[in-house]
């Protein structure tokens, strides 16, 4: 045989020593590394780089080691690669930072700030990539925001001054109409206003971001100046007059008719009146007729108006109505031109608060309608600029443009028009609306080509209609009817109008197609049925024909394949054919079986096991349904303890008479002798006639080379033609030698194990159950066993609602015992939750929650799924730490010493579901 080791023995040639390894010499950057380089593992080098890098190395110090590493190990060089790449990505950063940040400082050191340059700033940085979130360029984006603050703010003041400037000329005008003494007395409160007035014009052209206002505002608050100026400027004058003419009786008249008239009144110029009449008839003019005293009823009725008037304007500024506000405000001046001479102080401050406030919300809704208008034409401009490969479709197109003129018209309701920026975005939306045109154009193209296409379709159907008429190839013609019925389906999209008219001429060409495959299909029907209806009658017979049930069904199933049916038509009509015959088969199958499931002393037993099985179920105890699982295992094992005892007599009963029919040779050779010794009539009797043994059936034959084998050739004498066939048994004779074989050819091998002996022996299962007794365990069985896990599930919930009300109430006693919270939590976990319960709570749980989400594959919420994947990147590099699925019974405890909120009960509450069932 060949040696089995590496050198022959037949070589003379003397063992060489190997040579020793080589040293390897250390890298020069192992000392930068810490050894990053000499490490064993590739695990090692990464986390010696690691370490390395949490120092902080320069740049030029990651690019050579990085340069070096690459080429060993290119997972290790990974971390160094990104360090280098976020470095990189700091540098652009910084340089796109600096170029916005000078755009951003030039922008607020100029004198004037426009803002819609401070917003696209903003819009501009993000789109380049600047990171805004930090210094300096988050700064300056507050800065500009409060830069554009203030220069808004003013411009509302300005709004609100103009009207302030309204109102208080209002109220001169109202004051004409007093008596002069009113005027006096208001005199003082009215150089209070104005002069605050002035005030805060003053404080307006004189901020620092006057000069950034829009060109619009400062002309209208110098307009309401020089009106307010001019209204203030004559009446101040006419008052003092006032006051001299009725200190003085020469003293002039004031310029004022109310005034004047109460003037001559208290002078005692009764003939005033007369003189104007007759002055006035001198001049050709009507005279001026002399005013009455006023009626209390006139200035009831006055004081009604005007608080009518006055609480729609309160009610319409409350609701924020801006259009309406304004009107109500136009009819209240109205009717303080009639009626205001008429009403009281009170009443007119009342008054005139009111016209402030809707003076107010009517400047804000007018400058509220702007900013959504600008905004309009800023989106309605913005959709012919969008990026490459970000263009509008025609219908998105079509709806955005609909969106944006409906919002326009809102933005109308609620403040004046605006006609310069109107133009603009009408323009725009003008503009946009041609992709809308050329879209239409396409599918009023499409339409026609998908019109024509279908007129094609059904001429092609008459055509083929008028080719197949004569056809009886049924499959084929329904075939090319369903072909035809999907291209029409398919055919393409044409208005509803035009599909109005083409629909009608499809049906009628379908119509036309399908007419000889109805026909056929109605006489096919006509044949089933009669097929159903002897069908009946066969399954109704006392006695089931199976030749005429199965030429039937191939009737059936020929007439099936010629003629096709609608499916599920088919399929009802297969079932109404097959439903007597089915029945038929399963009365003679239920009358066979009839027979079989006579209930035996057994089957009763596992009956009752399986009765009373139910009934435990039904209580719904789990002790008493698991006693009655054991007593109906115990029953059915009863089954295969019988089985065996009946096994063991029969074959002890096989056993002596195995033994019988070896002792027969032996006792008829005794008496042989004994009839020759002349005591033949003893010998018989105390002979008994030995049972013939079953003959074993033969296995398998060999040649005809053996004696007595041949047919024609007759067997010797005293040997039969097998060996158990003998007659004697002598000494000198092979096979009598040997004696009656009990075993085979190398022992008994009924009862070996397996090939070498260690195969199991088959388990005696017992005689078999009735079907009765065999479904009936089988189904309380099942029943039992879904009752135990719906018990187990509402045990599982209860001590799940246990935990969380005593983490709620901090009650170590209201947690549930270990084997309440299942195999999963043991004496020593439980013991940590205890006692997590009874301390006061501390601590933040928000990591030990995340590691449970973790451990039970739970989803978590999305205000911390970016905390759970920083907590997974962290755990991937604690290479010994053990996993959450290990540690999750301490978390559990971790959470529980926290303290307790809605959020945290209800995760922790989702989590345990899956933890305590593991």
């Amino acid at each position: 045989m060949f040696p089995f080791f590496s050198r022959s023995k037949m070589s003379d040639a003397p063992e060489v020593n190997p040579a020793p390894a080589k040293t390897h010499e250390p890298h020069p950057l192992d000392a930068l590394t810490g050894g990053a380089f000499s490490a064993a593992t590739s695990g090692e080098r990464a986390s010696r780089i690691r370490d390395w890098l949490a120092t902080q190395p320069s740049p030029e110090q990651l690019q050579e080691v990085f340069k070096e590493l690459s080429g060993r190990d290119k997972g290790a060089a990974r971390a160094v690669r990104e360090r280098l790449d976020e470095i990189r990505r700091a540098k652009g950063q910084e340089a796109i930072a600096a170029e916005w940040a000078e755009k951003a400082q030039a922008l607020l050191a100029a004198p004037k700030l426009n803002i819609a340059d401070a917003l696209a700033w903003q819009r501009d940085a993000a789109k380049a990539g600047a990171p805004l979130s930090r210094e300096p360029l988050s700064l300056l984006k507050v800065q500009l925001a409060d830069r554009v603050k203030v220069i808004e703010d003013l411009q509302h003041r300005v709004q609100v001054q103009r009207e302030a400037a309204v109102l208080l000329a209002q109220r001169i005008e109202v004051l004409s109409t007093k008596p002069w003494r009113d005027a006096q007395a208001a005199l003082e409160l009215l150089r209070a206003d104005v002069g605050r007035w002035q005030e805060q014009a003053q404080e307006l052209t004189g901020d620092a971001s006057w000069a950034s206002v829009e060109a619009r505002f400062p002309p209208l608050l110098d307009a309401s100046r020089t009106q307010l100026l001019v209204v203030w400027e004559a009446f101040q004058p006419a008052v003092a007059q006032a006051v001299a003419a009725a200190e003085d009786t020469a003293a002039p008249l004031p310029p004022v008719p109310v005034w004047a008239d109460e003037l001559r009144a208290a002078r005692g110029l009764s003939t005033a009146a007369s003189e104007a009449a007759a002055a006035s008839a001198a001049a050709g003019k009507p005279a001026r007729v002399a005013k009455p005293k006023v009626a209390p009823e006139v200035i009831e009725k006055a004081h009604q108006l005007v608080r009518d008037a006055l609480a729609t304007l309160e009610k319409e500024t409350a609701e924020g109505h801006g259009k309406a506000s304004a009107g109500a405000a136009a009819a209240l001046r109205a009717v303080l031109k009639v009626h205001g001479k008429h009403i009281d102080n009170a009443l007119e401050q009342q008054v005139h608060t009111a016209l402030v406030a809707a003076g107010e919300l009517e400047g804000w809704q007018r400058w509220s309608a702007d900013q959504v208008r600008e905004e309009l034409v800023a989106k309605a401009e913005a959709l012919l600029n969008r990026p490459e490969g970000q263009a509008l479709g025609g219908r998105k197109m079509q709806e955005t443009l609909r969106s944006l003129r409906e919002q326009w018209k809102q933005a109308d309701q609620g403040g004046a028009p605006n006609h310069a920026l109107w133009k603009k975005f009408d323009e725009a939306c003008n503009a946009a609306h041609k992709v809308v045109e050329a879209w239409l154009d396409k599918i009023r193209a499409e339409a026609a080509e998908h019109k024509a296409q279908r007129l094609a379709l059904i001429e092609e159907v008459k055509a083929w209609a008028q080719e197949h008429a004569a056809s009886g190839d049924w499959k084929a013609i329904n075939r090319a009817l369903y072909q035809f019925g999907d291209r029409w389906r398919e055919g393409g999209h044409v208005g509803e109008k035009i599909f109005a008219e083409l629909q009608p001429l499809w049906k009628q060409a379908i119509a036309l197609a399908a007419a000889p495959l109805e026909a056929a299909q109605k006489e096919s029907l006509a044949r089933r049925h009669a097929m159903i209806e002897e069908a009946t009658a066969l399954g109704a017979a006392p006695s089931l024909r199976i030749d005429a049930v199965k030429a039937l069904q191939q009737r059936w199933q020929a007439e099936a394949q010629t003629v096709p049916l609608d499916r599920k038509h088919e399929q009802k009509l297969w079932d109404a054919f097959r439903k007597p015959i089915d029945e038929a088969f399963n009365r003679k199958s239920a009358d066979r079986e009839r027979a079989v499931t006579e209930l035996s002393a057994r089957d009763r037993v596992v009956l009752d096991a399986s009765k009373a099985l139910e009934a435990a179920n039904a209580t719904g105890d789990a002790q008493q349904i698991r006693a009655a699982m054991q007593a109906l295992e115990a029953a059915l094992r009863g089954q295969a303890q019988a089985a065996e005892a009946v096994a063991t007599a029969n074959k002890d009963a096989q056993s002596q008479a195995e033994a019988r029919s070896v002792a027969a040779p032996a006792a008829a050779e005794g008496g042989a002798e004994a009839v020759e010794g002349g005591d033949a009539a003893a010998a018989a009797p105390a002979t008994p006639a030995a049972p013939k043994p079953a003959a074993r059936p033969v296995v398998a034959v060999r040649g005809d080379d053996r004696p007595g084998m041949k047919k024609d050739a007759p067997a010797a004498p005293g040997r039969g033609a097998r060996p158990g066939d003998r007659r004697d048994g002598r000494p000198g004779d092979r096979d009598g030698a040997r004696g009656p074989r009990t075993d085979g050819r190398m022992g008994d091998r009924g009862d070996r194990g397996g090939r070498f002996g260690d195969r199991p022996a088959f388990e005696d299962r017992g005689p078999r159950l009735g079907d009765t007794a065999f479904r009936a365990q089988r189904e309380a069985m099942e029943h039992a066993q879904l009752a135990l896990k719906k018990l187990a599930a509402q045990a599982h919930g209860e001590a799940l609602t246990q935990l969380l009300t005593a983490w709620e109430k901090r009650d170590a006693a209201l947690v549930p015992g270990a084997q309440e919270l299942g195999a999963g939590v043991t004496a020593s976990v439980r013991s940590a939750w205890t006692q997590a319960l009874s301390a006061a709570p501390k601590g933040d749980a928000s990591e030990a929650m995340l590691r449970l989400e973790m451990a039970a594959e739970a989803p978590t919420p999305a205000e911390h799924i970016a905390a759970r994947r920083m907590l997974q990147l962290q755990l991937l590099t604690r290479r010994n730490d053990p996993a959450p699925a290990q540690t999750w019974g301490q978390d559990v405890a971790r959470v529980l010493a926290g303290p307790s909120d809605a959020a945290s009960a209800r995760r922790l509450q989702n989590v345990l579901k899956t933890l305590l069932r593991k």
